[in-house]
């Protein structure tokens, strides 16, 4: 087999992210590796070999580690969605991709939904084969995993590299009616396992998946989207057929073989997979006419505005309110949040990623202390209304009424806005439901601790 090379695209934070590139086009095609993820040892499977040897007789496929993971830097935090998305693009520039065809299986079709969500100028189509778009259950998710499940795979994932955990993988596909040849993927697997990540690694890994959840994003995707499931499993169609759902115009295609009973018939699914993608890029869609988009909305202001302006008089208050606007604008520029708005002591400012924000909102509440005021702050993410190139809607309006909610001090961030950011090193005390003066039903909030 030809040797693919390797190169790296470094990220603005020193983390060097590891990508192949295959194949001359005329369309870009990325690909992203679910688990383990290994950019060399993909290459191996004779399946996935075949496969990607298939994008890229049609396509410049592009390849990618996450950080902390396979050939990308290790010893390093590991990503959430929003770093993923991040370290995607930088391996897009450093290939100079504009407006890539953005595949990906299980899980990692998240970032993937999250780029096109929020970056609908970068992204010319999206497919999902068995999407993922959260792990755990939920009472509106009832295909998602137990508690018992995910302490039973938490316990599995100690015997990862191993043949002990080659041979369970091999179980669970044969279960689901993937037949693998049991003489040789219980040791190729182990090696893959082992060539991504050590087990502490993996068991962090699961639990940023537990804890995600990118059904609130979406809706915005306006990227014509292939979602792909095998058709076998009613249960897993009827997931599949959800999730196609929630995109607005997603094409969903039942393809029977992409989970083979038989060993030869694995590069056939192979093939036919490849060829879905194909068939549905086939012809290049025009750029989306862009008149929404997903954006983080912040929104912050003084407390007790009024009563200080009174106590130090408008000379006073003028003085103290620029040192306000000049940290604010400080932390904007560092967490890469664009200002929207000001009025008078309130700021409106969006962001393309909510961990960003949190931070921010963090920041400002931390430094403002210094001259001796307290800020509130809410963070809401959402699908915006583009008015003169402002984001706006109820969207916005949510956020403006999240951060009305808050007190002295405090961020607030809705539960879409935490259930995206797991792994981001966040914390939060659920501050239960509210009523948003002028927004239907009741909200969950939650406080940002940091």
């Amino acid at each position: 087999m030809e040797v693919v090379d390797t190169h790296y695209a470094k990220t603005p934070d020193g983390v060097y992210i590891a990508y192949q590139v295959v194949g001359e086009g005329p369309v870009d095609v990325v690909w992203q590796l679910d688990w383990p993820g290994n950019l060399d040892m993909q290459w191996e499977d004779p399946f996935d070999r075949v496969f990607l040897q298939e994008i890229a007789s049609f396509s410049r496929l592009i390849l990618h580690d996450r950080r902390g993971v396979g050939l990308s830097s290790r010893n390093v935090a590991l990503p959430n969605l929003e770093t993923r998305v991040s370290d995607l693009l930088a391996v897009l520039d450093a290939v100079g991709s504009e407006r890539p065809v953005l595949a990906g299986l299980f899980e990692s079709g998240a970032p993937n939904a999250l780029l096109a969500a929020t970056r609908p100028e970068r992204v010319s189509a999206m497919v999902w084969f068995e999407p993922r778009p959260r792990f755990a259950w939920a009472p509106d998710y009832p295909w998602g995993l137990t508690n018992e499940d995910k302490k039973a795979e938490l316990r599995d994932l100690e015997s990862w590299g191993s043949l002990e955990y080659g041979h369970s993988f091999v179980a669970y596909q044969a279960s689901r009616g993937n037949v693998m040849a049991a003489e040789i993927y219980p040791a190729w697997y182990a090696k893959a396992t082992r060539n991504a990540c050590t087990p502490d690694v993996a068991r962090a890994l699961a639990e940023i998946w537990y804890e995600s959840d990118v059904r609130g994003v979406l809706p915005a995707i306006q990227a014509p989207t292939l979602i792909l499931t095998d058709g076998q499993d009613p249960e897993l169609t009827e997931e599949t057929a959800y999730v196609a759902s929630l995109i607005p115009g997603a094409e969903m295609r039942e393809m029977t073989g992409l989970a083979p009973s038989e060993e030869e018939d694995r590069r056939a699914a192979a093939r036919a997979a490849a060829h879905e993608i194909r068939r549905f890029i086939g012809v290049a869609p025009a750029p989306t006419q862009l008149d929404t988009i997903l954006s983080t909305i912040l929104f912050t202001d003084i407390v007790g505005s009024t009563e200080t302006q009174a106590s130090l008089g408008d000379r006073g208050w003028k003085g103290l309110v620029e040192q306000h606007h000049v940290i604010v604008r400080d932390a904007l520029a560092r967490w890469r949040g664009v200002e929207n708005d000001t009025a008078g002591d309130s700021f409106y400012a969006t962001f393309d990623g909510p961990a960003r924000a949190i931070r921010c909102a963090l920041e400002v509440a931390e430094r403002v202390r210094d001259l001796g005021m307290e800020i509130r702050a809410g963070v809401h993410t959402g699908e915006c209304e583009l008015i003169d190139d402002k984001c706006g809607g109820i969207t916005v309006s949510i956020g403006a009424r999240v951060a009305s909610s808050a007190g002295p001090s405090e961020v607030l961030v809705s539960q879409t806005v935490k259930d995206l950011v797991a792994g981001s090193g966040l914390t939060f005390e659920d501050r239960g439901d509210h009523e948003l003066k002028g927004v239907p039903d009741r909200w969950r909030l939650y406080r940002a601790v940091g």
